[in-house]
């Protein structure tokens, strides 16, 4: 029997009752007696442990909320308990129901990986990845995380400090095609190939946040001190790379790289790139990064191995979450460059 509850039949011992029942008692006996009534102590109970403001319910109304959970998963209010599996579908139903708990937001756009929310980009792919886990209570985790992020998350992320921003900036290669929900001259980015582009990100437990453009008046950074910043905390984010070799039947070699952490694509931007991958694939290489959460290098011969892994790309990037560009990257000692003219997300 739940410890907090009150109702008729209560055992009012003064020793081994519950805890309501002992307060009622103390209180009664000190009005019999005529005293101003109980105080002072530590405030516990022998027996019972009670976080502060859990309340202390009637049994009437108790016995409902106890027999429910066990039975009946919570329902948003069109009467759903999971959440789609389809990344599209999944953000329109964050968005719906981000309406109902606040309904005095803007959401601008929807995206399959991100929301638009007052001018500001909220990536949708860590709550996506939380609620594939469990997806029977996708809903409830949905509501529980938008609820924590907008009791304070988004008010702590637009008076955050440079110094306390700093190690959390991180970036992540997009499509040009973002601007057409977001606006260019908001967002912090830089222009990179392949109709990419670097947007900047702040990376915290719950959340990844787009770093506006108000933001860096804000630190008094300009946009190249901030690209600096982002690619040294990506070099520290995962110092160490897992990368699996592959050779193909045709002879050419591929270095696949899946940390899955939301950044495997942006990893195409480490300084290091060169060095640890080269001496594997014969120098120069290629790199496919047809979605956010996909990093395939590969050797530049022979000609149909690389032609067999273009045509891969175009259908992963066609098929999976997040796209970005079925064209190939160049990577070179000196820096990355374009091969082509790449589809619009």
């Amino acid at each position: 029997m739940p410890t907090n509850l009150y109702g008729p039949g209560d055992n009012f011992h003064p020793e081994n009752s519950h805890v309501l029942p002992a307060l009622l008692r103390r209180f009664h006996t000190a009005a019999r007696e005529g005293a101003a009534g109980p105080a002072g102590g530590s405030g516990r109970i022998p027996g019972f442990c009670r976080a502060p403001g859990q309340p202390i319910p009637h049994p009437g109304r108790r016995s409902v909320s106890v027999a429910l959970p066990l039975s009946v998963p919570t329902r948003d209010a069109g009467g759903m308990t999971m959440m789609p599996d389809n990344p599209t579908e999944f953000s329109q139903q964050v968005a719906q129901i981000l309406r109902r708990l606040q309904p005095e937001l803007t959401i601008d756009s929807i995206r399959e990986d991100e929301l638009v929310i007052a001018g500001r980009r909220l990536d949708l792919i860590n709550l996506f990845r939380i609620v594939s886990h469990d997806p029977q209570r996708g809903v409830e985790i949905v509501e529980h995380y938008l609820e924590q992020l907008f009791a304070g998350d988004l008010m702590y992320v637009n008076a955050m400090s440079f110094d306390i921003a700093r190690p959390r900036i991180m970036p992540r290669i997009q499509p040009e095609s973002i601007f057409e929900s977001l606006s260019r001259r908001l967002v912090a980015h830089t222009p990179f190939v392949n109709g990419a582009v670097v947007v900047y990100v702040l990376d915290l437990p719950q959340m990844t946040v787009s770093i506006t453009t108000e933001q860096l008046v804000q630190w008094g950074v300009n946009i190249e001190e901030l690209e600096d910043i982002a690619r040294e905390n990506l070099d520290l984010y995962a110092p160490e790379m897992d990368v699996q070799l592959v050779e193909s039947r045709e002879g050419g070699t591929a270095a696949i790289l899946a940390e899955q952490d939301g950044y495997d694509a942006a990893r195409l931007l480490l300084g290091k790139l060169y060095h640890r991958l080269a001496p594997s694939l014969g120098g120069d290489f290629l790199v496919a990064i047809p979605a956010r959460d996909m990093f395939v290098a590969l050797s530049r011969e022979p000609a149909e191995f690389v032609q067999r892994i273009q045509d891969r790309v175009r259908q992963d990037y066609e098929r999976l979450p997040y796209p970005i560009t079925d064209q190939l990257f160049y990577v070179t000692r000196d820096g990355v460059a374009g091969t082509g003219e790449s589809k619009a997300a």
